[in-house]
Parts: C-alpha cells; sequence; structure tokens
C-alpha cells in the first residue's frame, strides 16, 4: 500500500527531517503568540473595560467561561479532523478566526459583542492552541513526539512572560482597544503564516483514496476502542480534576494571599516565581524526564500539585514557604502540559491521537470554566479561603489517584487494531 504522506514533511525525503526540525521551532512561535494575546491578555482587559462599559466582574468573566466551555465542545471534532490530515487548515483558520474576534472585540459596546467575541475566540483557541498543534506533531513524529511537544511547550511557556507586559504596553500607549487591534496584527502577521508554512498540505496527490479510507477507518477505530477502555476514562478524571483545582487557585492565589495579608512585595514574587518554574520544569523533563517511564513522571507530575496545595496551606505569610509553593506550583503546571500532550500515545496509541485528545478534552476545559465560580461560592460559606484550599487538595489528590488506576490499566498492545495497524498504514 502506497504511504499517506505526513502534514508536515514528508517522510520519503531523507533530507526532509532538518525542514519538519525547523517547522517545530516555527509552529512553538506561533503558540507563543496564540496564547499571549488570546489567553493571557484576556485578565488585562477586565479592569479597562470595566471603567469604560460599566460591566461587572462576573459579566466579563462569564464570557471567558463561555469560551472556554465552547473551546471544550469543539476539541474533538478538531481533533478528527486533523487526525484526517486537515490540521494545516484547521490552524490557519483558527488564526484567521482569532485576529477576526480580537478585532470585533475591539469594538464592542454590548455584552452581547462580547460573549460572541469569546465563543468564536473558544473556537478559534480549540483550533490553535496545544491540543490542536499536539495533534498534528504526534502524526508527524510517531517516533519522537515527546521530544518536539516539549520544545514547544518551553517556547511557548513564556507567553505569559512576554505577552502580559506587551499587552499592558498596548494598552497603556494605545487604550484597550487599540491594544485588541496590535493583538490582531500580530495573529494575522506571526501565526497565520507560520500555520500555513510550517504545515504542508494533506498529501492528498499521493494517497489514494483507499489509503484515505483506512486511515479514517483506523482513526474512527481507535477512537471507539478508547471509549471502551478503562485507561481513558481514568485520564479523564485525572485531567479534569487536575485542571478544576487549578483553574480554581489561579483565578484566586492573589486575594487568597491578599486576604492573609501577604505583603505586596512578596505577593509579587510569589507570582513571578510561577512562570520561569513552568519551564525549568520542562527544561528538566527535556533533559532527564524523557528518558524515564512515563507512569514514573506522570505520577511526579500528578503529585506535585497536591503537595504545593499543602504547602500553601500551611505557608501563611512565611516568604520562604510561599516560594517554595511558587516553585512546586508552577512546576507541577509546566509538566503536565507536556504530560497531557504525550501520555495517551505512552499508555494508548498514536492512531486517533486528535480525537481521543479532544474527548478528554472537552470536561477538562469545561471543569476550567466551572471551578472559578464554584470556588467563589466555596468562599461565601465562610468568608474565607481556608475550606477553600481543602477542597482543592482533596480533588487535587483524586487526579493522582486517576492516574494511577489510569497507568494500572493501560492496554498491552498500544495501537488500535492491534501490534499490527501501524504497520499497515506505513506500508
Amino acid at each position: 500500500m502506497s504511504r499517506i504522506s505526513s502534514p508536515l514533511v514528508d517522510h520519503r525525503n531523507k533530507d526532509a527531517a532538518p525542514v519538519g526540525h525547523r517547522a517545530t521551532w516555527a509552529l512553538a512561535v506561533a503558540q507563543l503568540v496564540s496564547w499571549g494575546t488570546v489567553y493571557y491578555a484576556f485578565s488585562l482587559f477586565v479592569v479597562p473595560m470595566e471603567h469604560a462599559m460599566n460591566w461587572s466582574r462576573i459579566e466579563t468573566n462569564a464570557a471567558l467561561s463561555l469560551g472556554l466551555l465552547v473551546s471544550g465542545l469543539a476539541a474533538y471534532p478538531i481533533g478528527t479532523w486533523i487526525d484526517h490530515g486537515h490540521g494545516r487548515k484547521i490552524m490557519m483558520a483558527g488564526s484567521i478566526l482569532s485576529t477576526a474576534m480580537l478585532l470585533l472585540w475591539s469594538q464592542a459596546h454590548t455584552l452581547a459583542t462580547l460573549f460572541v467575541v469569546w465563543i468564536g475566540l473558544g473556537m478559534s483557541m480549540a483550533a490553535t492552541l496545544y491540543d490542536p498543534v499536539f495533534a498534528v506533531v504526534t502524526r508527524v513524529y510517531p517516533g519522537s513526539f515527546r521530544t518536539e511537544i516539549t520544545l514547544i511547550t518551553l517556547v511557548a511557556g513564556f507567553a505569559s512572560t512576554v505577552f502580559v507586559p506587551l499587552t499592558q504596553g498596548f494598552i497603556n500607549g494605545l487604550g484597550w482597544r487599540g491594544a485588541l487591534i496590535a493583538l490582531a496584527a500580530m495573529n494575522v502577521a506571526i501565526s497565520l503564516p507560520i500555520h500555513a508554512a510550517a504545515i504542508k498540505r494533506n498529501g492528498a496527490t499521493d494517497a489514494t483514496v483507499g489509503d484515505k479510507a483506512r486511515l479514517k477507518a483506523v482513526n474512527t477505530t481507535s477512537t471507539q476502542r478508547a471509549l471502551r477502555t478503562p485507561t481513558f476514562w481514568a485520564l479523564a478524571v485525572c485531567f479534569t480534576a487536575y485542571y478544576a483545582t487549578f483553574a480554581a487557585l489561579t483565578f484566586h492565589l492573589v486575594p487568597l494571599m491578599l486576604a492573609r495579608k501577604v505583603p505586596a512585595g512578596w505577593l509579587l514574587t510569589t507570582m513571578a516565581i510561577i512562570g520561569p518554574a513552568q519551564v525549568a520544569a520542562r527544561a528538566l523533563w527535556f533533559a532527564v524526564g524523557r528518558n524515564l517511564r512515563p507512569e514514573r513522571v506522570g505520577l511526579i507530575v500528578t503529585a506535585a500539585f497536591p503537595v504545593s496545595v499543602l504547602v500553601l496551606l500551611y505557608a501563611g505569610t512565611s516568604p520562604y514557604l510561599l516560594m517554595l509553593f511558587a516553585l512546586v506550583y508552577g512546576g507541577a503546571n509546566g509538566m503536565m502540559t507536556i504530560l497531557r500532550g504525550t501520555i495517551v500515545q505512552d499508555a494508548m496509541w498514536t492512531e486517533g491521537y486528535g480525537a481521543i485528545s479532544g474527548l478528554l478534552s472537552a470536561p477538562s476545559n469545561i471543569a476550567k470554566g466551572i471551578a472559578p465560580i464554584s470556588a467563589a461560592a466555596l468562599w461565601t460559606v465562610q468568608r474565607n479561603y481556608a475550606l477553600v484550599e481543602w477542597v482543592i487538595l482533596g480533588v487535587s489528590l483524586v487526579s493522582t489517584v486517576a492516574f494511577l488506576v489510569a497507568m494500572r490499566f493501560a492496554p498491552a498492545h498500544r495501537s488500535a487494531d492491534g501490534p499490527a495497524a501501524t504497520g499497515a498504514m506505513q506500508k
């Protein structure tokens, strides 16, 4: 059977690998821009919008939550289309949609428009952020996807470091509407051309109709098998519990420390450590972790977050314990991104990865949207964060246990149709 060509590089060409490796770095830059302009920029626009438009904090954050919900619902169909070889079209369309929605946001004068914007941005996030690029890279580098995914996350890990001050500078100099136009320009000038150039067209000219039909059949079979596998459901619980607790703590961390009367200097220091800790943890994974058994690394990652919550519970105003918390907390999230992008392939199989990853993302993204509001509701019970922290600790331990269950039931034959399936597609 003729081989179906890769979406980034043609593996029949012995000189194609360096080109593909450069494409991975280019996609990493696009991730930096996409995360920075859409996800991390939001919090900086909340206060200016409230002052200018008289919108409440609940109303603006409800738009964000709706966007995260839409992103979760869109993840599965987008992952399926990428599995079928349409990664280039999907990611280009996502960049175009991000640009259009940021421009529409810059002209928003009603809450209805803001909600429309975040519905569109939710779809664009599902088409441009980690899940789709991980799916593309997995199709291209089935033997080295861990390295490629780690490289992408290393670069994208600087998104907040680069875009928080950059966006704030745009707001200060151009106003919040002008800043959104500037971010839209960066999407169309950087992310869109990278997605167009770094991801090659689907190999329709090389693949026969039979090849494409067999590819779809294998992807469909792998997805159906995943839904019958305990490992899939345990991973779904693991990631949903993790992202729910991480989102809840992330959005309440500053008010939590303010309530404890942590001095402003140490509060800012604690927050500043988190980003570099994420990148440092990913660099450590790149240097050491990729050579360890996935279940060992995964156990460390899923256990690190509850450890950080436990440290925070007893940190009080101690600067040293707060710094320790930030290091473990940031490091856990930095490595979790890589674990999320690689454990499906390690514990299950690579066929149909985009669709399976999309199915795992749906409950996680829904949890991200609900968790901050739920944490706020818990806070109202006693008007302090003690109950919130203990609930976060308990749910984060569920994530650790679920990961252990996932590894316990990991399939022995990690191919959708048994060991021969992948080989059949590569003949």
